[in-house]
């Protein structure tokens, strides 16, 4: 199973006009496909009184779920589009819902699919695309001799610090890339000529904006 994909961040939404009918873009990280539909049935209920609300989501690292509705649009201009703009971005665990007011000029179908299309874009923007990796959160602990040291490393090395405990010795729990893991490890045993305690506690998959871990748990 591939370890490394790429989601978006949060719930996000964006709307534009086009020949006078309102859309609405939604976006949401999803983990399953509960999670999915409860998302899709959070927004129609939020607009009964749209013309129509489309939906398209694929989820698994692996992209094995991929849905689409149309909502009444005609077939193959709205769920479809929204699903190859998720495609294109190469996204999963995602969700999209595109709400429509109608203004009263029709678009035709080549009309819909760019409209649906920028819909979709325009939440997954709105969401912000992230990359997702696997981190380990480690313990580590170790005497207050080194503890000036080791922060100063942890600062340089911009290592994320999710939480401390100070008694008769430091300890933090850190999270850092699985593909770090190692030259973690022995940077500290080094630098604390093997006195230091390093203890693996679990393994997640975090997000990275831009190259910076994004862990608010």
């Amino acid at each position: 199973m591939n370890k490394e994909y790429k989601s978006i961040l949060m719930e996000g939404e964006d709307s534009f006009e086009e020949k006078k009918s309102l859309f609405i873009g939604y976006s949401s990280p999803v983990e399953s496909e509960d999670h999915a539909l409860d998302f899709i049935k959070k927004i129609k209920e939020a607009h009964k009184d749209a013309t129509h609300n489309c939906s398209a989501y694929i989820i698994g690292p692996e992209k094995l779920i991929q849905r689409f509705d149309d909502d009444g649009e005609p077939s193959g201009t709205a769920g479809i589009p929204m699903l190859e703009v998720i495609k294109k971005e190469d996204l999963t665990n995602i969700c999209l819902v595109v709400t429509r007011y109608f203004g009263g000029i029709k678009l035709g179908g080549g009309g819909l699919i760019r409209a649906y299309s920028k819909g979709a874009k325009v939440a997954i923007d709105a969401g912000q695309i992230v990359e997702m990796k696997p981190y380990i959160l480690v313990n580590m602990s170790y005497d207050y001799f080194y503890h000036g040291k080791i922060q100063n490393s942890i600062d340089i090395k911009n290592y994320k610090v999710i939480s401390s405990e100070y008694t008769d010795i430091v300890s933090l729990d850190l999270l850092i890339s699985e593909e770090k893991f190692e030259d973690f490890k022995s940077y500290f045993v080094n630098l604390t000529s093997g006195t230091v305690k390093i203890e693996v506690k679990k393994e997640e998959i975090c997000s990275e904006l831009k190259g910076e871990l994004i862990y608010d748990k």
